[in-house]
């Protein structure tokens, strides 16, 4: 049985890994993979030449840099190439939905450290940490990586629309904190404490979101946190 199990599980990554290698390739373009980890050739990239600013270096200055350089330090399990990936679908799906993508990326930091097979003591699955019935009410396979961060940019963006739009008064906090804690504890717990609800998890969750936040714009040159939490 064991045997049986862990070439079920070996299996299973293959497919995975079968599958993201597809998914790479048509979805992105190695010229710009090769700019953001800083490889060596550079034909309009001279200054970048032999550098690595995904796994040290100066400060990033780059969205998708910043990302996937945050990515490796609370992954090392991540390998570079992935890491990168993953930075430009999280920046381009921040942006669809009119979120910060540093902001989208440390609320997935803290969910995930953007592990694709994260699972947690409740049962929430993948980077975006999806219950299975939210990812099936989504049409959702919470295991896929890119169709994770996808929707959970989808989700959190139309919660800060949604926040930022409400009637003043009707809610206490900003639509970004709102948004958080209405991902952490559900809109439901929202509208009934009319604001962030007084969940020490919730709190606290909010709370390490603009840390991480703060300090990867800091860190990497971008400038200090312009929206309050």
């Amino acid at each position: 049985m064991p045997i049986s199990l862990a070439m079920l599980c070996a299996c299973s990554a293959f497919s995975l890994q079968k599958h993201t290698i597809v998914e790479r390739s048509s979805r992105f373009d190695l010229p710009l993979v090769n700019a953001t980890l800083s490889w060596p050739k550079h034909r309009l990239l001279d200054a970048l030449a032999g550098g690595d600013f995904v796994n040290g270096g100066g400060a990033a200055r780059s969205d998708v840099r910043a990302i996937a350089r945050a990515e490796l330090a609370d992954n090392p399990r991540i390998d570079a190439v992935f890491a990168v990936y993953l930075a430009i679908v999280t920046e381009r799906a921040a942006r669809r939905n009119a979120l910060p993508p540093l902001f989208l990326a440390a609320t997935l930091l803290q969910e995930s450290a953007y592990n694709p097979y994260a699972l947690s003591s409740s049962g929430a699955i993948g980077i975006g940490q999806f219950m299975p019935g939210t990812a099936a009410m989504l049409g959702l396979d919470p295991f896929d990586p890119y169709a994770s961060i996808a929707a959970s940019a989808r989700l959190i963006g139309g919660y800060v629309a949604s926040y930022r739009n409400a009637p003043g008064g009707a809610l206490h906090g900003t639509p970004f904190a709102l948004a958080l804690a209405a991902y952490n504890a559900g809109p439901g717990a929202v509208s009934a404490y009319r604001g962030v609800p007084p969940y020490a998890e919730t709190v606290q969750y909010i709370a390490l979101i603009r840390y991480r936040w703060d300090n990867m714009r800091a860190y990497e040159g971008l400038g200090r946190i312009l929206l309050r939490l």
